[in-house]
């Protein structure tokens, strides 16, 4: 009876003691993206994409401005037909300007999403290489997930991750 006894506490036991040894992690990831070179390059080449796009609407803003203020001078003295063709042409320039400002935040968000795809992808392979190098069960991201509560035990391999990246 005994020996079952200390059978079953040695059984119950065991679990709770390796338990103990699993290793809970957490890190980082904007801290580590914006000091990656690939992360200044990519915001480099979209701020230049992003600086072309508002050029061009700047410009078709500016044509559609001068179009429109050259109508207001002449309205008056243009008769009805011409005024009313000119009026379609200013709202379709208008319109054609609204659409392209929308293609262009789309082309935008798109090539934002192309440019970050490697280099998360690169950052999580590190991620998964510190993991196993650390022995660890998870690795929590707090720029990806809001996490309201870490403990002292949690270990914070942010500056790990950089090492593995080769970012000092």
């Amino acid at each position: 009876m005994l020996k079952k006894f200390a059978l079953a506490i040695a059984l119950f036991a065991l679990p709770l003691g390796a338990m103990a040894q699993q290793k809970f992690a957490h890190m980082n990831s904007q801290e580590v993206i914006t000091v990656m070179p690939e992360f200044t390059k990519a915001q480099a080449d979209l701020d230049a994409l992003a600086k072309q796009y508002q050029k061009e609407m700047e410009t078709g803003e500016a044509e559609l401005n001068k179009k429109y203020q050259e109508f207001l001078q002449q309205a008056d003295s243009l008769p009805q037909n011409i005024a009313e063709r000119r009026q379609k042409e200013i709202q379709d320039m208008a319109q054609r300007q609204q659409q392209f400002q929308q293609e262009a935040a789309q082309a935008m968000q798109k090539a934002q999403t192309d440019a970050m795809a490697p280099i998360y992808k690169k950052l999580d392979e590190a991620i998964q290489a510190v993991g196993k190098a650390e022995g660890v069960i998870y690795i929590f991201d707090l720029a990806r997930t809001s996490i309201p509560y870490i403990g002292t035990e949690s270990i914070d391999l942010t500056a790990k991750v950089k090492t593995q990246l080769g970012i000092k």
